[in-house]
């Protein structure tokens, strides 16, 4: 057993899953592999995630030590996001699964309506 903030984890794996967990921690950890972005960037280019629910999951990927936020002194604020090493250090593993799923759910999966 791990235990990772007063969680327990049955082996890294599940550790790890549970660091990118969620329906929009992948996709904001893609955008940000591009580099920083601001936070109303990061809604407008994910679709459809609530303000709420963006600013919760940035937070979580923050204290988790995937990401980044430098907070700029103007006025106002500017605030960005961006990938930390250990953030860097994961993607290739995200690249990897999206490779996966490329080769195993290909264009016969694809949303033609879109």
């Amino acid at each position: 057993m791990l235990k990772y903030k007063n969680k327990k984890f049955v082996c890294h794996i599940d550790l790890g899953m549970e660091i990118i967990k969620g329906k929009w921690k992948a996709v904001i950890l893609c955008h940000l592999s591009e580099g920083p972005k601001r936070f109303l960037e990061l809604q407008r280019i994910t679709k459809g995630v609530s303000q709420k629910v963006l600013n919760e999951k940035l937070s979580e990927l923050e204290a988790d030590g995937i990401i980044s936020k430098t907070i700029f002194p103007e006025v106002p604020p500017r605030v960005e996001y961006q990938l930390t090493d250990l953030g860097r250090d994961l993607f290739p593993a995200l690249e990897m699964l999206e490779q996966w799923a490329v080769n195993n759910f290909g264009p016969e999966y694809e949303d033609k309506d879109e």
